[in-house]
């Protein structure tokens, strides 16, 4: 059964995303559109009842495509105005972190088309994506090459005009919904990542099949496919032949800040009602915003939402501006915006008290939801191997 719409909780917030922080970084456009999807936000998607069951959040996940598609709310990703794709994050990732996930995958299926496929490839499949009409995904983890990429196994071998491709892919959003997957397969397994290539492969393909639903803790439609003898045309090949990691990575760099800018969204929705409660909620006969222990907390969960914007939209400003590539900007924005907004949330539902840990709670589905945004797209870890790695380069013209 479908989601059925539900009054929030509590009104949400219009100022989010507020773009008084980050302005320095913002055109005009940019203001307009953070209020207009603020809008958007509180009037179409915070009303929805929250997916509850893995069936649920598939149903939901497709009528979200739509109606974000159908609204042009994905037109920041055929544009790549990222500052633009960041502020419709937060909005989404405020209201609904199910139609932020959809949003985010409609980017990571689509960029690699819009760059590397050919005419025909990006009309059939690009312009269906961003009007809503298809819905991606992005197939490179496999059960034993998560972080480590370039270790994956599955193959893709070159038969003629073809290729046929073997292996699995877990832990794949939209994994059975989607229309279209791009897939990322070895091409030639003795040259490590330079060897992968990758793929736009249709759902109904012969021999590619969704083998089973992976449950997570905040519905999602996560799941594992399999190819069996799947034969690919060459010409649904994105890019060169062995090129394909370079194209992720690509991707990856591009929409990392953007999933810094979802955890601001939810962290600034859990910031938004945690202030409301305390200002209502009395205790000891006072609010408990007269409380300084409570005023400490709402305090340091501003600021670091604060620096976790300011990261976000320097990234996004770099790669409006023409930066080849943002891996520093990118990462550094990830990294922080994901550990923080886990630490904001938890921190709300500590002045929420019982009502924060209520199933049927915004913060507690944020608590859910905002967890798997410190993993994917590159665990913080490695968010910080990458940053590192990016600082101990040498200097342009260095020796040594």
């Amino acid at each position: 059964m479908a989601p059925s719409p539900r009054p929030p909780s509590s009104p949400s917030s219009a100022a989010i995303p507020d773009p008084r922080p980050v302005r320095a970084f913002l055109e005009g456009a940019h203001v307009d559109l953070a209020a207009r999807a603020a809008a958007f936000a509180a009037r179409e998607l915070a009303p929805r009842r929250g997916a509850e069951t893995d069936d649920e959040a598939r149903t939901e996940a497709l009528s979200l495509v739509a109606i974000l598609g159908e609204g042009k709310w994905l037109e920041p990703i055929r544009r790549q105005d990222w500052r633009a794709a960041c502020l419709t994050r937060e909005a989404l990732g405020a209201a609904s972190p199910l139609a932020d996930a959809v949003f985010a995958l409609q980017g990571l299926g689509t960029l690699p088309v819009l760059w590397a496929g050919s005419d025909s490839l990006r009309a059939r499949w690009a312009d269906a994506a961003i009007a809503g009409r298809a819905m991606a995904a992005f197939a490179m983890t496999e059960p034993e090459a998560g972080s480590d990429v370039a270790g994956m196994a599955t193959l893709a071998r070159r038969e003629g005009e073809v290729y046929v491709l073997n292996g699995v892919k877990s832990y794949i959003s939209n994994a059975g919904i989607a229309d279209f997957y791009v897939v990322f397969a070895s091409t030639d397994p003795d040259a490590g990542g330079k060897g992968i290539s990758c793929f736009l492969v249709p759902a109904d393909t012969p021999g590619l099949n969704f083998s089973k639903a992976q449950i997570l803790s905040a519905p999602h439609p996560l799941g594992e496919i399999t190819f069996t003898d799947c034969r690919v045309p060459a010409l649904n090949r994105l890019g060169e032949e062995g090129r394909g990691f370079a194209l992720g990575l690509k991707t990856l760099d591009r929409m990392r800040a953007t999933v810094g800018a979802a955890a601001s969204g939810m962290a600034a929705r859990a910031l938004d009602e945690a202030i409301r409660h305390a200002r209502t909620r009395r205790q000891f006969g006072k609010a408990l915003a007269e409380f300084q222990l409570v005023q400490e907390k709402v305090a340091r969960m501003a600021t670091e939402l604060t620096a976790a914007r300011l990261l976000v939209y320097r990234a996004a400003w770099e790669a409006d501006h023409g930066a080849d590539r943002v891996t520093l900007e990118a990462a550094m924005a990830k990294s922080y915006a994901t550990e923080a907004a886990q630490r904001i949330i938890d921190d709300a539902i500590q002045v929420l008290g019982a009502r924060g840990v209520m199933a049927d709670h915004p913060v507690d589905r944020l608590y859910r939801a905002v967890r798997a945004l410190r993993i994917y797209e590159g665990t913080t870890e490695i968010q910080h191997l990458v940053i590192a790695g990016q600082l101990f380069q040498p200097a342009p013209g260095a020796g040594g």
